[in-house]
């Protein structure tokens, strides 16, 4: 599968100030990129680091006033579809050291709230079932509204609400997949479908010693989704991080199937 990424950001600072940026698709045996162009305006250099878990890049960019960032590629993913409810729970002990963090509570999901939910609900549902049967529920009881939640909104208040936007219907699913011992993780990503769209966010479980991929607003399947970075939820993986006050000019983002 082929699919064409092109995002443009363009934003201010009241100060001089560093960015953190993320917005570059990694590049892995299930993704590989070509005819990739990245340029900021003014041309100032960036210093590149790598994603957490190793997965992708960020840049750290020093802005002036204002910040002009456009990245284009086109992105092979050959990774197959797999069949969630066929895959089974990794025990506790052999869950790898790098993974148990995963299991953890974070700034955005805590666990410990869907304790009594999930018994309750899914009860007859283990391993990749259960994690397919959570987010088809949240899918079907939550309504996708932009409106509804901010960038702290918990993943106890996204519940709450019923209502969020990709970021908080994927860290119910983190919240409720660690409550019954699966390892979850946030994955900041790009997917054609998404509506509307811009920067998306999945969930990958860790399932039978392997990460898999799934997206609980239904919009993105896993073999066309383009991973941008992994962390434990949004905090770890936003597309750019401000260490002073920007403000937003314009931001698009393109994703399209190519033939």
């Amino acid at each position: 599968m082929l699919i064409s990424i092109h995002a443009h950001l363009i934003y201010s600072a009241a100060a001089p100030c560093d960015l953190l940026l993320q917005i570059e698709a990694a590049l892995d045996d299930a993704q590989t990129g070509r005819d990739t162009r990245f340029r900021i305006r003014p041309d100032v250099r960036s210093h590149m680091v790598a994603g957490e878990e190793h997965v992708g890049v960020r840049r750290w960019v020093r802005v002036a006033d204002t910040f002009d960032c456009e990245y284009r590629t086109v992105m092979r993913v050959a990774r197959p579809a797999i069949a969630l409810e066929t895959l089974t729970t990794t025990p506790f002990h052999l869950i790898p050291s790098e993974v148990t963090k995963f299991l953890m509570p974070s700034r955005y999901c805590h666990p410990e709230a869907f304790l009594d939910f999930v018994p309750s609900a899914f009860g007859s549902c283990a391993g990749g079932s259960l994690i397919a049967a959570m987010s088809d529920w949240i899918q079907g009881n939550f309504t996708y509204d932009n409106g509804a939640s901010h960038a702290s909104t918990t993943a106890t208040e996204s519940f709450a609400a019923r209502a969020g936007v990709c970021r908080d219907y994927a860290h119910v699913l983190i919240a409720m997949a660690r409550a019954v011992g699966i390892p979850a993780r946030f994955v900041s990503a790009y997917a054609p479908d998404v509506v509307p769209q811009d920067f998306h966010a999945v969930v990958e479980v860790y399932l039978e010693g392997q990460w898999h991929l799934i997206d609980p607003t239904g919009m993105a399947r896993a073999p066309e989704i383009v991973r941008i970075g992994v962390g434990r939820d949004a905090a770890d993986v936003s597309f750019m991080t401000s260490y002073g006050q920007v403000a937003l000019i314009k931001q698009s983002v393109a994703v399209a199937r190519l033939p």
